[in-house]
Formats: C-alpha cells, sequence, structure tokens
C-alpha cells in the first residue's frame, strides 16, 4: 500500500470514530453538554500523555507558547461544547457538516490572525459553504427551532479558530501530543467546577457510553494525525468528509434519523465546495512543477 492510500485509509478511518463519536454523545441521554464533554477530554488527556511519556516529549510549555495553546484551547473547548449540543438537539448528520465547516473558518482566520493571503477562488468557496450552511440552519422567523443549528455552526467557528492556532503552534515547533494534551487537560480543568456544583447523575450505562465517546474522540484524533504523516492534507483531507456518509448512516442505524430534502442540498453544496478547494489547492501546488 502507497503512503499516499495509507493516508486516505487513516483519515476514513478517522472520520468513522469521530461519527461514533457524536452517536455516543447522542446516546448518554440528556446530561449537560459540559458533562459530556468533561469525559470525553479526560479520556483523550490520558492517552496523549500517554504518547507524551512513551515518547519522552517533555510536559513543560515550550517558551512564549502559553498564549496561542490557551486561544486554541478556549476555542476548542467551546468548539466541542458547541457541537455536543447541536449532536444532542439536531440529527446527528446535520450537527456533523456544521462542525465540518470548521476548515472554510480555519480559512477566514489564518487571513484574519496570520494574515495569509487568501486567493478569490477560495474566498468564493468560503461564502458558497456559508450558503450551503443555510439550507441546514434554515434561519427563519422561529428562531428557537433554528437555535441549536446556529450552535452548531458556532461550534465549527470555534473549530476553525482553534485549528489556525493548532498551525500557528506548529508552525513554532511545538509537538502535536502536548497541543493535544493541553487542550485536554485545559478542558478538563475548565469545565470541572461545573461538574463539582451541578453534577447530574449517570447511570452506570451512560458512564460507560461516554467513556466509549472519549475512547472514539481519541480513536479519531490519533488516527487523523496519523494519516497526516503518511500524506500531506492537500492530497487526503477531502476524505474527512466521509463522516457525513457515516453520520448519516448510524444516525438512521440507531435513531431512525433521515435528513429531509433541504439538508441534504445543504450538504452538497458544502461538500461540493470542499472538493473545489481541494482541487485549487493541488492545482496551485502542482502548477511550478509544470511550468
Amino acid at each position: 500500500m502507497s503512503q499516499k492510500n495509507k493516508g486516505i485509509l487513516l483519515i476514513i478511518l478517522s472520520a468513522f470514530f469521530f461519527a461514533l463519536m457524536n452517536i455516543m454523545v447522542r446516546l448518554s441521554g440528556d446530561l449537560p453538554s459540559i458533562e459530556k464533554s468533561f469525559f470525553r477530554n479526560f479520556v483523550a488527556m490520558f492517552f496523549a500523555l500517554f504518547t507524551l511519556c512513551k515518547n519522552r516529549v517533555p510536559l513543560s510549555v515550550p517558551k512564549g507558547q502559553l498564549k496561542p495553546l490557551l486561544i486554541r484551547s478556549i476555542c476548542g473547548t467551546l468548539g466541542i461544547l458547541c457541537n455536543f449540543y447541536a449532536v444532542d438537539h439536531l440529527m446527528v448528520a446535520d450537527a456533523s457538516i456544521l462542525n465540518k465547516l470548521s476548515p472554510f473558518f480555519a480559512i477566514l482566520f489564518s487571513f484574519l490572525l496570520l494574515h495569509e493571503k487568501v486567493h478569490p477562488f477560495a474566498a468564493g468557496c468560503v461564502f458558497t459553504a456559508f450558503i450551503g450552511s443555510l439550507f441546514v440552519i434554515r434561519p427563519g422567523i422561529d428562531f428557537m427551532a433554528s437555535f441549536p443549528a446556529f450552535i452548531g455552526l458556532l461550534g465549527g467557528l470555534g473549530a476553525g479558530i482553534a485549528y489556525t492556532y493548532v498551525r500557528i503552534l506548529g508552525q513554532n515547533g511545538v509537538k502535536g501530543p502536548f497541543i493535544v494534551f493541553f487542550f485536554s487537560a485545559f478542558s478538563c480543568l475548565v469545565t470541572l467546577p461545573f461538574l463539582l456544583f451541578h453534577f447530574q447523575p449517570m447511570s452506570l450505562k451512560q458512564f460507560g457510553i461516554l467513556l466509549l465517546a472519549g475512547l472514539f474522540a481519541s480513536g479519531g484524533q490519533f488516527t487523523i494525525t496519523a494519516a497526516y504523516t503518511y500524506a500531506p492534507a492537500r492530497e487526503i483531507s477531502i476524505y474527512d468528509y466521509s463522516q457525513i456518509i457515516f453520520s448519516t448512516i448510524l444516525g438512521f442505524l440507531f435513531f431512525g434519523q433521515i435528513p429531509d430534502r433541504l439538508s441534504f442540498v445543504g450538504y452538497g453544496i458544502i461538500i461540493l465546495a470542499s472538493i473545489a478547494i481541494f482541487l485549487f489547492n493541488n492545482r496551485k501546488k502542482e502548477a511550478p512543477h509544470t511550468a
């Protein structure tokens, strides 16, 4: 198997793990999103800690990197909380596609924060993806009916900012497992007071399901990291959208959910915008070699 095919296989596996994570979050019942987030990150923190110890990576914050680590962690935590809220109140596939707007938000914030140039075509794809999201959100007179979808959109926004800072940290030499560990530990710490003062008792079954959510989240995190060690993002990132297919199938199998026509139109627009920017980036990379 070629390196690229290994990367594709791993990123599809990652998408499957993240789809299962969302299913577990939904299956855990009417627990608060903060409580669900704590257990998801608690498991991920120990996986990241194990990786750091195994590779003998120091558990100290690199000089000058505390601020970007904190911003990444704050936005990532808000992104997870919003995503979990959306998963609990929307169809799983709808919540997943709104969260998958994060790469488009990452382009926007790379321009705003890193002052990277954004090609007009890429800007057009971002705008097109936003139009697609409106088919899922369906803003109208009944705001409360659209509220969970807006929260899902905010989850994608938070994740997009977080990924921008992951890039900044990577450029500054901060190791991936340390970023995951810091983020997971930060999320656990900021949600712990809520857990202590507003803990909602859960059954043993709910506890087990939340541990599975954390396990699948960790599996998704590590397989997507491994995928990008085998092949560059420009060659394989589009396969991450297979999560929408998995979420649609699993949502039907577990909850009998079937997205309506407008949702499918929104999915199609967002995925087509993703394919367009994926092909554009590949063409741009290959241009110097074909000139």
